[in-house]
């Protein structure tokens, strides 16, 4: 049966009872779809900085032609897999991810480093510090290595 209007329907179903599943009146259930994981889950996002898996190999041996620079650690957060380093010859201070730290120990504040460093794009305005090494560790702190032994300096 077709209805031109809404009002035709209504009256011509009016008196007739429905049964509804008492399931159908629950609010929907909501479902976690896939979706890129969060630091907060317990997972990583994808970042948007360039890391060493997947760099350019252009980026990378752009980097590595570079020149060694010197610098101390400002922060670095093992968790959330980045840090700073303070440059020793002044100027903004400079990203670090976690998989371009080379050497046995995760970097605490005042750890004296070198580094090179590579662009960030897309503007390449930025960088980042890339074949980092740790050259002397903060004397009186304790250190942990990557597979969580903790050491005293």
């Amino acid at each position: 049966m077709h209805y031109q209007r809404i009002s035709d329907c209504i009256s011509a179903h009016e008196g007739l009872k429905f049964s509804v599943p008492s399931e159908s009146l629950q609010p929907p259930v909501c479902r976690h779809r896939d979706r890129s994981p969060s630091p907060m889950r317990g997972y990583l996002i994808p970042s948007p900085l360039p890391t060493r898996r997947n760099r350019t190999c252009s980026a990378t041996a752009r980097a590595s032609e570079g020149p060694v620079y010197t610098g101390v650690c400002k922060y670095f957060s093992r968790s959330k897999g980045h840090g700073f380093i303070t440059p020793s010859d002044g100027g903004n201070d400079i990203f670090v991810h976690i998989s371009d730290i080379e050497g046995e120990y995760v970097p605490v504040e005042g750890d004296e480093m070198s580094y090179k460093v590579c662009s960030i794009p897309p503007k390449h305005e930025k960088v980042q510090a890339v074949e980092v090494t740790i050259t002397h560790l903060n004397p009186g702190t304790k250190h942990e290595t990557w597979s969580g032994h903790v050491v005293s300096s």
